[in-house]
């Protein structure tokens, strides 16, 4: 479950921590325990993510639709 300050954040926040986040693990010389620290906060990132992207396709799909309907009555 996401906290209040994940669902805050803006999909080019959230993006830029994960980069941040990502960067860190291939760089190594973490311990095991801040290793697994920075993979469970990077899964939440990436969720905060997928539902930035999720809600933009849906509007997009939205949009489309309804231009689509606008089309058809035109006609």
């Amino acid at each position: 479950m996401s906290s209040k300050v994940d669902e805050a954040l803006s999909y080019e926040q959230a993006r830029d921590e994960l980069i941040e986040v990502v960067r860190r693990l291939e760089t190594g010389g973490t311990s095991l325990e801040e290793s697994l620290a920075l993979w469970e906060r990077g899964e939440e990132l990436a969720k905060v993510c997928r539902r930035w992207l999720e809600g933009a396709r849906a509007r997009l799909d939205a949009a489309l639709a309804e231009e689509a309907g606008e089309e058809e009555d035109a006609e």
